[in-house]
């Protein structure tokens, strides 16, 4: 297990999100709107909004049909708006105006769930914490490094068998790691830098040349 992470390490030693963001309600605000979207698709939008909209403060006075026209490019524009309004409306009511480091507090907002809480705690606050998503949960049961049912079964499992000292980054590895080279459809094998610790069993036909 150290391995696999070693060679995650090494190939990319200071992994970061690929979102765009200045604060944690602005990471909020784009782990909200990257459900079923691409992170380019919200980074090209949060680009313009994060002009006019940097605090909870600011989008409320956006209001939501002001939202919904920075975000339109961006798939289930109008439920996330909705969302992202009342999340901004209980943050200044509840919070000060201030993002919680708090799971509980944080899956209280609305359009956050234990994904999202996942990604704000560890990328904002620096939590240990392991965020899965489809991607990982595809590498954590197609490698073999932690086999589940479902996201919370693998990531339960991630934070047992993954070593202290690679927790911290170990999110943004696997998910860059399934984002780009163990692909779901034409995973690319021969660049793979733990395909010899991989259980996988149907490598793609030319990475068996």
């Amino acid at each position: 297990m150290i391995t696999v992470f070693e060679r995650l390490r090494s190939a990319n030693p200071a992994p970061r999100s690929e979102l765009s963001f200045g604060s944690p309600f602005e990471l909020l605000v784009a782990v909200v709107l990257s459900a079923q979207a691409t992170d380019k698709s919200v980074n090209l939008a949060t680009a313009d909004l994060f002009k006019d909209a940097k605090t909870p403060a600011a989008m409320l006075k956006l209001g939501r049909r002001g939202l919904e026209r920075r975000i339109k490019r961006i798939g289930l524009y109008r439920t996330k708006a909705k969302n992202l309004i009342a999340a901004c409306r209980l943050l200044i009511e509840k919070h000060g105006g201030e993002v919680p480091r708090a799971r509980e507090e944080l899956e209280e907002l609305p359009g956050v769930g234990r994904k999202t809480a996942n990604v704000i705690l560890n990328t904002a606050f620096g939590q240990p914490t392991i965020a899965v998503d489809t991607h990982i949960f595809r590498v954590a049961n197609r490698t073999g490094l932690a086999p589940g049912k479902d996201v919370l079964a693998v990531e339960q499992e991630l934070l047992k068998v993954v070593p202290g000292e690679f927790k911290l980054d170990a999110h943004h590895w696997l998910i860059l790691h399934g984002r780009y080279v163990c692909k779901a459809r034409k995973p690319e094998c021969p660049r793979c830098p733990i395909r010899d610790l991989c259980v996988y069993r149907h490598k793609t036909e030319s990475s068996e040349r």
